[in-house]
Parts: C-alpha cells; structure tokens; sequence
C-alpha cells in the first residue's frame, strides 16, 4: 500500500479492522462497566425520590427541549406509550413536570419542567458531567474526540437525527 493509500485507510478506520473478538468483546466490557459508572451516581440520586433510570430520560430531553411533545418524547426514548405515561403521571403528579395542550393541535401535549424538576434535573446532569469531565480529562482531547466518533458510528440513524436535532453550542 502506498503512503497516500495508508494515510488514507487510516483516516477512514479501515485500519482498525485488525480488531480481534477479543478486543472487540473487551471493549463491549468496558461499555457495560462504564455505563455502571455513569449511572451510578444518577440512580442514587433517583432513589432518593422513588425514581428509576426512566424517569431520568424523561427529565433530561423534556429540560433538552422544552416543550417537547410526548409523542417526540416516545421516539427518542424508545418506549410503549403507556410505560411514559407511567413516568410522566409520577412527574407531573410530584411537580417536576408540567404538561401543556397545544395551542395549535389540542390533542398534543407539550412538555416542560418546573423549578422543581429543572433542580432535580441539574443535580443529576452535575454528578454525570462530573464523570465525564474527569474521564476527558485524563483521555485528553484526541480520545475524546475519538470516543465521539464511535459514539455516533454506533448510532441508528432514527437516533442519529434525534441526537443532531438537540440543540447544542458546543457542537
């Protein structure tokens, strides 16, 4: 292969295929433990008020896009309507969610949380941003980038478009 051709595999990945079943198995290990780690700190938190990993979901994209409808909140979550249902009604029914008809279709239900949800909201995103600060920092800044790219690789494209349509300055 010559240099170009090489500089150019190696930009596309196609230099990775290397990658043995063991490697890849390993590297599916430490997705699972590192998602342990990511949630472990939230699901405390959760507990505390009766939550579980749901509800979390549930906050985060309705305080990402307020006035979300729960039709949208569906398909990025990925769920049957009534386990939603199930969360939003424990949400609403504490305060952190409030659940707004829409002005233009009455049958929508818009999405937004309160000052009680949006504290419980930044108490998690704190202890998870917290994480994921540390971890970039000690991987530095090529692996983080790194670690993006095989993120959104591993994406759906369903998932992919919700993920690009979250609003983001930082991107």
């Amino acid at each position: 292969m010559s240099q170009g051709a090489s500089a150019v595999a190696q930009k596309s990945g196609e230099s990775l295929l290397f990658l043995t079943d063991d490697q890849i198995r390993k590297g599916i290990e430490a997705m699972f433990f590192a998602y342990r780690g990511f949630t472990a700190d939230p699901d405390r938190i959760l507990d505390e008020h009766g939550y579980g990993r749901a509800h979390h979901r549930a906050i985060h994209f309705i305080h990402r896009s307020p006035g979300t409808t729960v039709n949208n909140l569906l398909s990025i979550l990925g769920v049957t309507k009534q386990s939603l249902n199930r969360v939003l009604r424990a949400l609403v029914e504490d305060g952190l969610v409030e659940a707004r008809i829409g002005h233009r279709d009455k049958r929508e239900r818009h999405l937004y949380l309160t000052e009680a949800g949006a504290a419980l909201e930044q108490k998690l995103s704190d202890a998870q941003r917290e994480r994921m600060r540390a971890a970039y920092r000690a991987a530095g800044p090529v692996a983080v980038a790194g670690f993006r790219q095989v993120l959104e690789a591993m994406m759906d494209p369903e998932m992919r478009r919700h993920f690009d349509g979250l609003s983001d300055s930082s991107r």
